[in-house]
């Protein structure tokens, strides 16, 4: 079968001044893509500012003879995100991939962490990952093209100490690919979430060097690469680590239907064991046909 490519195509990569950002950024140019990377240049905690480590990644892909403009503002700023879409069009005349990837950490424990740390961590997450989205999805309509990659994380999906504000917000954005990936399809819009595990500045010190050693953040770029690609899914979220790839999806029980005389919590506790049943389970997609039809009706969709 022949290479994916991407030649004619424009992409934003959102923090794409290091780690994985980078990476993808880099890999898509070698692929013949245009790209602009964004990032803010910020600390891992979402303090301070720069263009450097954008001009840097520009600079990598420029020397490989690729095509690539930096943009240093924040996901968060209304403005900052409108100057990026709007610079990106008058260079290139279209947008046809963006890759949500900015994010910052403030792990603290419930007790320990104050409300402006979740609050950042939304906003960066969040509305960093929607205002993109929302900036250019009217451009791709139009387009009738477009490949979006969100990024989430085992944190929000399984949990992990410390991170309820970082697990809070990557939930939230498979939540909006849940919504996207419908609202898309008619348009030829795809939108799939990668949860990576990689070797960054965002994970140094939760994880053994040797751990790390084997973490390289080229490891997950191939499966970004294949989300935002002409032959990509929709709606599916990849994990990616280490040069392993899986698919992680939820599911629900085929479930008990209690009935009036057994409606109520006794009734629940009493069958619990059938309710919570594995045999017959089957993986929640797009929510089943009928309900999309209905839900579209009542939007006026």
């Amino acid at each position: 079968m022949s290479d994916i490519r991407f030649d004619g195509k424009v992409a934003i990569v959102t923090g794409a001044g290091g780690g994985l950002g980078r990476q993808h950024a880099l890999e898509l140019a070698r692929r013949g893509a245009k790209v602009v990377v964004n990032d803010l240049g910020g600390s891992v905690d979402g303090s301070g500012g720069s263009s450097d480590a954008a001009l840097k990644v520009v600079e990598e892909i420029k020397a490989a003879g690729g095509e690539a403009i930096a943009h240093g503002g924040s996901v968060t700023d209304d403005a900052g995100v409108a100057a990026m879409v709007k610079t990106t069009m008058e260079t290139w005349g279209r947008i046809d991939i963006l890759i949500a990837n900015a994010g910052i950490l403030r792990d603290k424990t419930l007790t320990k962490m104050e409300l402006a740390d979740f609050e950042l961590v939304m906003q960066v997450h969040v509305f960093g990952t929607f205002k993109p989205i929302k900036a250019v999805w009217d451009i791709m309509k139009a387009q009738n093209y477009g490949r979006i990659v969100v990024t989430t994380s085992s944190s929000g999906m399984y949990g992990n100490f410390g991170q309820s504000n970082y697990g809070a917000a990557k939930m939230a954005v498979l939540g909006l690919m849940n919504t996207l990936k419908l609202e898309g399809q008619k348009n030829n819009i795809h939108i799939n979430a990668i949860s990576p595990v990689a070797a960054t500045r965002m994970t140094e010190g939760l994880m053994p060097p040797e751990v790390l050693a084997k973490l390289a953040p080229e490891a997950v770029t191939p499966g970004v690469v294949y989300l935002v690609s002409d032959e990509a899914p929709t709606g599916a979220i990849l994990t990616a680590g280490a040069g392993a790839f899986a698919l992680s999806r939820i599911y629900e029980t085929e479930g008990v239907y209690l009935g009036e005389s057994e409606l109520s919590a006794e009734g629940i506790r009493d069958h619990w064991g059938q309710i919570t049943a594995e045999d017959g389970q089957k993986a929640y997609f797009n929510g089943g046909e009928q309900g999309q039809k209905f839900f579209r009706k009542m939007a006026g969709g």
